[in-house]
């Protein structure tokens, strides 16, 4: 699965945490290509619709044949239904083996929105999981209180 990093070489902050999970900040058409040469099959973007992006990436994805998804992490909108639905489209697509890329500008967003899924799913503790989301690009103290918190409230106890 390293085809699918490599396939987002030059994409800021571009990274396979898990084999199938890339994250990465805002791919060119160029990258999204690769990827999907590279055997990707989703785009999960979670940038707000409304925030300016250098070309028609929903129409291109589909074009190129891959599943698109936009789902906003936006500052003032951090909330349980947001994550909820990140968490639902990540724990599915890798379930099913599909190669997933989860992207929003510069991965700052999707650090913070992946964390659940290194505690709840991956079986990181949290300084593992704080750890492995700075390398992918986490930089909002926001967007970690968010992660850690939702992760906390839904660990099994």
């Amino acid at each position: 699965m390293s085809d699918l990093l490599q396939a987002l070489a030059g994409v800021p902050n571009a990274s396979l945490p898990f084999p199938g999970l890339a994250t990465a900040g805002q791919p060119s058409a160029a990258a999204l290509t690769a990827f999907r040469d590279a055997g990707g099959e989703v785009v999960l973007d979670i940038r707000d619709s409304m925030e300016p992006r250098p070309f028609d990436e929903p129409a291109l994805v589909r074009e190129l044949g891959m599943e698109y998804l936009n789902l906003s992490v936006r500052q003032g909108a951090l909330d349980d239904r947001v994550m909820d639905q990140i968490l639902e489209v990540v724990r599915d697509r890798t379930a099913q083996n599909r190669p997933l890329l989860v992207h929003c500008a510069s991965a700052n967003r999707v650090a913070g929105a992946l964390l659940p899924h290194f505690i709840l799913d991956r079986g990181m503790d949290e300084e593992s999981a704080v750890e492995t989301a700075m390398q992918l690009g986490l930089r909002g103290a926001d967007l970690m209180e968010w992660g850690l918190d939702y992760a906390r409230r839904h660990a099994k106890t």
